[in-house]
């Protein structure tokens, strides 16, 4: 049997073999030592296969091929993600969940809104973004604009479903109490609700963050200039030049990640006193 696809198994195996023993640990190691070990056992397994069994680049390129090309060409990825995720993404982001937020807010207090919007939201929720695309690239044209608005159609409902639920998150107990210290409606929402509904808030938050630069990358298919992730990936796969496709496809998932990151970190520094962030 080949070499390398022998190799590729063994290191398969010596992870399978160090994840079961750091599974069983407490603290920090236990937490962090898995995915890690998963991760390079996956990436070298990838490794090792490609070139046991001489697969096409073509068809399946090395970790190393792709990392080869991230370095080379880390000026036209900078550009891109540029282009995708702080133009399109970031700012798309920004508005519809801030919107859907302020939304919440006037639907929590009127009921009528709670029973017509929401069931809109759904059904808004299913449409396709394949067809939405070219409509927002032929509204607003084909730069950065038409990107943010389809990021806008993707999370503008999610935020506002999370949100409307979260302020319901508060027992009955806790805004009998509130009415009887004859608290307003603003002061309830500020020292009960909107505090009750921060856990709601922040998952709808993190939800919206994977569909953002998603929409943003699948948008840039129907119409960008030529600079951009879903323009790259496009342009690369009719010159098969799938190492870069791939490197596009790795460093959305890195800029992805950090951006999660930031908002599970943003939740646990500020709702450090919910039972849900609790050790």
């Amino acid at each position: 049997m080949n070499p390398w696809v022998i190799a590729a198994f063994a290191v398969w195996l010596g992870g399978w073999a160090l994840n079961t023993r750091l599974a069983r640990g407490v603290g920090r190691v236990g937490r962090v030592g898995p995915p890690i070990v998963f991760g390079v056992s996956l990436l070298l397994f990838w490794e090792f296969i490609v070139r046991g069994l001489a697969i096409s680049p073509v068809l399946l390129p090395a970790p190393s091929a792709i990392l080869a090309r991230m370095v080379s060409s880390g000026p036209i990825l900078r550009e891109d993600v540029i282009q995708t995720f702080f133009k399109g993404a970031l700012s798309g982001y920004a508005i519809g969940c801030g919107a859907a937020f302020l939304t919440g807010l006037v639907v929590d207090r009127y009921d009528f809104l709670r029973r017509g919007l929401l069931p809109i939201g759904n059904f808004a929720s299913a449409l396709p973004i394949v067809g939405m695309a070219p409509i927002m690239v032929m509204w607003f044209g084909f730069d950065w604009q038409s990107k943010a608005a389809v990021v806008v159609l993707m999370v503008f409902f999610p935020m506002l479903v999370n949100t409307v639920q979260g302020l319901q998150a508060s027992g009955p107990m806790e805004r009998d109490l509130m009415r009887t210290y004859a608290a307003s409606h603003a002061e309830v929402l500020w020292n009960l609700r909107l505090p009750a509904a921060a856990p709601f808030i922040f998952n709808g938050l993190k939800i919206c963050a994977t569909l953002a630069l998603i929409g943003a990358i699948v948008a840039e298919f129907f119409g960008s200039p030529t600079r951009g992730m879903g323009f790259r990936i496009s342009a690369e796969v009719g010159r098969l030049a799938l190492d870069m496709v791939w490197a596009e496809i790795a460093v959305a998932a890195i800029v992805g990640s950090v951006f999660y990151g930031l908002i599970a970190f943003l939740e646990r520094w500020s709702t450090f006193w919910h039972p849900s962030q609790r050790r």
